[in-house]
């Protein structure tokens, strides 16, 4: 269960760790570099914790506190779910990313991770790039999505857009019987790099596409470059369309919202898509909506991430990443089974690896 934002807002730092039941919460922090961080450790069962570094203008620091527990506890499902020898992690650092980010602030952050000695191994987010990831590499090992002339497997974009893709068409087939998208009607929220790829997966199908994004200006781009119609910020949840697709930041399926959706499938390659899963998962059920869940479908990305630690092709990611598409029609059916919703029933495949594989070994 998913605490509600005022239970956590007032809750310890301690009640909200062990209310996500997390191994290691650390705080970094530099008065040089002005560095704030946040690294949080889930589970390592399976291997070591392995989740990118964002850095976003939080509001607050408790704000940024629930981002990464949320996004940590979905990496360990990610991994489970998709048969990956790996824990859950994340970590956030706290600032605008357009005025603290530089080079010295990252080398610090490296430091901090190094530190870890290889329980938490990151990678690139939300307003990191590749070449952050080469900073950060500088002063630790425990990096992965590097760029491919450094002998990485580059930006994991392309494969989470992929991954994405086949949930979304995994789901569609759930929904209306044909996992084809031509002439389907989908809302993309959010046109940063993975959103962008996905467009052109639509596209190339013949899907008729609406999208949104924080910055207007890179939505009105991505619409003229991909024959969409761009609305508003907030207009997004009130389109007539067959799918909504989230690909920013979490938390849109919420009490607003959900009662504003007029689609038949959520796929999309956000994290933490519903605010409150044990609420929200059921009442799209309840109003006919196919869920794909978020850390399933979107978790190409860690695949390709994956591949560069333990050394196999970017061809064998992407193989790897197609599975998704069956990986969804199991988990919708079981949901189905179950008479539960479909994100219930995606974290209980997975918390059902970690503890088979937890009977072998202990944490990392």
């Amino acid at each position: 269960m998913v605490l509600d934002a005022p239970t956590q807002a007032t809750a310890s730092i301690f009640e909200q760790v062990a209310e996500f039941q997390h191994e290691q919460v650390v705080y970094c922090h530099d008065h040089e570099t002005g560095l704030k961080a946040i690294i949080g450790i889930h589970n390592t069962v399976l291997g070591p914790a392995l989740g990118g570094t964002r850095m976003w203008h939080y509001a607050t620091e408790a704000e940024a506190l629930r981002d990464v527990l949320r996004l940590s506890r979905g990496m360990t499902y990610k991994a489970a779910i998709s048969g990956l020898n790996l824990g859950g992690g994340k970590a956030v650092i706290i600032g605008d990313a357009k005025k603290l980010k530089n080079e010295a602030l990252l080398r610090k952050f490296g430091r901090f991770v190094n530190n870890l000695n290889g329980k938490y191994i990151t990678a690139e987010d939300v307003n990191m790039t590749t070449k952050d990831m080469e900073y950060i590499r500088m002063e630790t090992k425990h990096v992965a999505g590097l760029p491919e002339s450094m002998g990485g497997s580059g930006d994991p974009s392309p494969v989470t857009a992929y991954g994405t893709y086949m949930g979304m068409k995994a789901a569609a087939k759930k929904a209306f019987g044909s996992d084809s998208l031509a002439g389907k009607r989908i809302a993309v929220q959010g046109v940063g790099h993975v959103g962008t790829y996905l467009l052109e997966h639509l596209r190339k199908e013949g899907a008729s596409l609406l999208l949104t994004d924080y910055y207007e200006e890179r939505a009105y781009e991505a619409a003229s470059r991909f024959g969409a119609v761009a609305v508003g910020l907030d207009e997004i949840y009130d389109q007539d369309v067959d799918i909504y697709s989230p690909c920013a930041l979490g938390a849109t399926i919420n009490d607003d919202t959900i009662n504003r959706l007029k689609c038949r499938v959520v796929a999309g390659c956000a994290n933490n898509q519903l605010a409150r899963e044990d609420e929200h998962g059921p009442e799209l059920v309840r109003r006919g909506i196919v869920y794909a869940p978020d850390f399933l479908i979107n978790a190409g990305g860690l695949i390709n991430v994956y591949s560069e630690v333990v050394g196999t092709s970017r061809e064998g990611a992407l193989a790897q990443t197609e599975k998704i598409y069956d990986y969804t029609l199991q988990v919708l059916d079981r949901a189905e089974q179950e008479n539960s919703h479909p994100q219930a029933a995606a974290i209980r495949q997975a918390q059902e690896r970690i503890e088979a594989v937890g009977k072998v070994k202990s944490t990392y």
